[in-house]
């Protein structure tokens, strides 16, 4: 049918193709000429003022070092709770529900509920001295305490972004056969063998998924940092939601975009070539 019209498959892609250009791919050709560009003129002067930025320095070590903490944390707790589920016989739906319930909550509600319980007058200060653990009230969230408000921060996102990386685990587990597990099983194969041998290498793809999706997250934090730390803990979005809001220089936010853009890119490409993947294994 398509041999006599074969310009029907570029019709229906055209409204896609028409979506991404209009909502994604101006919007990016655009911010990427505010970066390099001053008054209209090519140019790295936004570039080199974002470089020189008293923060700049700060919110890359803390980005990374995020990124670095909370990503590895949040694959093994989705590791482990995805493989809880696969053994549950009954009730599974109702635990991946109670499991996923911070996806429904935005980042921001997410920092303020951190923030209840870890501020000055929050639950857990009123706790630890219910306790007699503490005499009086305990700053968390200062820059007087920057590896408390650093564990915090981690916390708080570890807490709101593991369901994602659960529900792609979990997906990727339920495409492993069983065959495979009652094989090994069958020849004496015990349970952390049958792990790594088995489950892993079988669960690639979902795992090269996982961990794209989230390090660009994590790349991208913002929301969480600026309710528990605000100015106190900057972060390369922070620092582009400052430039362009308080400082009124789209120009130097553009770059801190752009490279939070190459840095997400970069780390893509690394987990596409460190995690290989077998397309014959793919669902």
């Amino acid at each position: 049918m398509t041999q006599n019209r074969p310009w029907v498959p570029y019709l229906l892609i055209l409204p896609s193709v028409a979506f991404l250009a209009l909502l994604f791919i101006v919007p990016l050709v655009q911010t990427i000429w505010l970066a390099i560009s001053d008054n209209g003129v090519p140019s790295l002067a936004n570039a080199q003022r974002m470089v020189n930025d008293i923060n700049f320095g700060r919110s890359v070590q803390n980005t990374f070092l995020l990124t670095a903490v909370v990503v590895p944390v949040q694959l093994a707790i989705a590791l482990a709770m995805g493989t809880m589920v696969a053994k549950i016989a009954g009730g599974r739906e109702t635990i991946l529900w109670i499991w996923t319930i911070p996806l429904a909550i935005s980042d921001l509600a997410a920092g303020l509920v951190w923030l209840s319980i870890l501020q000055n007058t929050g639950y857990f200060n009123s706790l630890l001295f219910g306790f007699g653990l503490i005499e009086r009230q305990t700053s968390w969230l200062s820059y007087q305490t920057p590896v408390a408000l650093f564990i915090a921060i981690a916390i708080a996102e570890i807490w709101r972004g593991t369901a994602i990386v659960m529900v792609i685990i979990v997906a990727g587990l339920n495409q492993v056969p069983k065959e495979f597990k009652e094989a090994a099983e069958i020849f004496g194969a015990g349970p952390w063998t049958r792990f790594w041998r088995i489950t892993l290498p079988l669960i690639r793809p979902a795992l090269q998924s996982a961990l794209i999706l989230r390090t660009v997250l994590a790349f991208e934090v913002f929301a969480v940092v600026y309710a528990l730390g605000g100015r106190n803990f900057p972060v390369l979005v922070g620092e582009a939601y400052t430039w362009q809001n308080q400082n009124q220089n789209y120009g130097v936010a553009a770059a801190y975009a752009v490279l939070i853009m190459v840095i997400s890119l970069a780390a893509t490409l690394v987990y596409l070539k460190v995690i290989k993947v077998d397309p014959e294994r793919l669902p």
